[in-house]
């Protein structure tokens, strides 16, 4: 579930923002292990002066066509993942809309689960537990209360699926 912010510098085409947008989420769905459906991105575009950074500090040269892009991760990722998702990101933009990739910086910051509400003034309960089977195969076990304000009993859901 993360919800991710992409700030740059205001004048990119309708058409450049929907290709950064559509190449991050395809980047965090092919190799952060985010759902299909989970996309939740706000574009803040800037004035000159009101995007600042460095443009050699630690990676660049960085240019005009910089981008930030703070995602808020609702589990924390191991660094293989994490590492895998900055490969894909920014292959994925340099094909479309055409960013280099020293142009693309990401901060990715973890919460917990009962820190979201998707709606309906009900807090996320969804909580995402980690096992391993005697083979050594990763188990996750989903388990969420659900529960609604119009007097309709909660319900728990639970599911287990098996990640290769």
């Amino acid at each position: 579930m993360p919800f991710a912010r992409i700030s740059l510098h205001r004048g990119k085409s309708a058409e450049y923002l929907q290709a950064l947008s559509q190449g991050l989420h395809e980047a965090l769905v092919e190799s952060f292990e985010v759902p299909m459906a989970d996309r939740f991105q706000v574009i803040h575009q800037h004035e000159v002066g009101e995007l600042i950074f460095d443009p050699g500090y630690l990676g660049g040269p960085r240019s005009h066509d910089f981008v930030l892009i703070a995602i808020t991760a609702g589990r924390p990722r191991d660094i293989e993942t994490k590492q895998r998702f900055y490969r894909t990101l920014v292959e994925r933009l340099s094909r479309a809309p055409g960013i280099d990739s020293e142009d693309v910086m990401v901060v990715i910051t973890t919460t917990a689960a009962d820190e979201w509400s998707f709606g309906g003034g009900r807090g996320n309960q969804f909580s995402i537990r980690r096992a391993t089977t005697p083979r050594g195969a990763d188990v996750y076990h989903h388990h969420r209360r659900s529960c609604s304000f119009k007097h309709v009993p909660c319900a728990d859901i639970a599911d287990t699926k098996q990640h290769p």
